[in-house]
């Protein structure tokens, strides 16, 4: 607060934040108390709103559990988003490694314009990128069917062709959170640690990574916060041969709102999801013994 009013001055700084402050209560406070008090609420046509049939109640969160195809979604949907949130942190932490403590200047800015250079494209057109690869005819089956390993085309689809998309789309969010935490690690302490006769296992388990947690913390919470939230890598992904039993929570919840029209029950499913994803947030600093101050270092 003091570093804003230094900045902008007492009113230039009470203006930024009464900006910032509105902002949030407009498009986000807001948006969710009405969600809230909508999934609350029974879906009845306009005449009968206000009247005796609109009352308070959990039939919209029970009708999530009453549901096995949809409670099985639910679930489905959380294991998936923590299994990508684990393979992106897995494919993620080498690169950030690398690039924060062993690249160094041309082979530094090269790898990370590599890393960037791809998501100057829309988020749609990378997700139809692997839609080609994977597809009947695409690259994965010619070269599979060019070597002789298959006869006819594999179905490459499902639950898997989703994560591998979604890993790909949001591998950025994980890997400058990490990036940022490594950078600042003495690299002294690597070396006096290498020179004790550390493996680089221990290295990394006993040095690094516990620098680290911040960093795998916020990259980790924005993973699985935008892969539990998808819309469009699913509903692309799932169009791929054997891709039918990849259907994403989101899909029903998009499905209620604008398909069925029954914005009451959507706001149900939405919200339920709301509460899954704040809990895993929790879990996760707690898991790393982080605080929101040294996640906002």
């Amino acid at each position: 607060m003091s570093e804003l009013w230094r900045r902008f001055g007492r009113l230039g700084g009470g203006l930024v934040l009464a900006t910032a402050l509105l902002w949030a209560l407009l498009l986000i406070v807001l948006p969710q108390l009405l969600m809230v008090e909508l999934s609350f609420r029974p879906n009845l046509p306009a005449a009968a709103r206000g009247g005796p049939e609109d009352v308070l109640s959990l039939a919209n969160y029970a009708a999530l559990w009453a549901n096995p195809l949809h409670r099985a979604i639910f679930w489905q949907t959380i294991w998936s988003s923590l299994l990508v949130t684990l393979l992106a942190l897995l494919v993620c932490y080498p690169v950030a490694f690398h690039l924060a403590q062993e690249a160094r200047g041309t082979r530094a800015l090269l790898l990370a314009t590599a890393l960037v250079i791809p998501f100057w494209v829309n988020e749609i057109l990378r997700t139809f990128s692997w839609f080609l690869i994977l597809a009947r005819n695409g690259l994965v089956n010619r070269l599979l069917l060019g070597l002789g390993v298959i006869e006819e085309p594999l179905a490459l689809g499902g639950v898997g062709a989703v994560m591998i998309g979604m890993v790909y789309a949001y591998v950025l969010f994980m890997i400058f959170p990490l990036y940022n935490a490594l950078e600042s690690l003495d690299r002294n302490q690597i070396e006096a640690a290498r020179d004790l006769g550390a493996s680089t296992w221990r290295i990394h388990w006993r040095v690094v990574i516990p620098h680290a947690k911040p960093g795998i913390a916020v990259g980790c919470v924005m993973t699985f916060m935008l892969a539990a939230g998808t819309f469009a890598v699913p509903q692309i992904m799932q169009s791929l041969p054997g891709g039918t039993n990849a259907r994403w929570f989101t899909q029903i919840i998009y499905s209620y709102f604008f398909d069925g029209g029954d914005w009451n029950r959507g706001s149900a499913y939405a919200f339920a999801l709301l509460l899954l994803c704040i809990v895993f947030v929790m879990a996760t600093m707690r898991l790393f013994r982080v605080g929101l101050r040294d996640i906002a270092k």
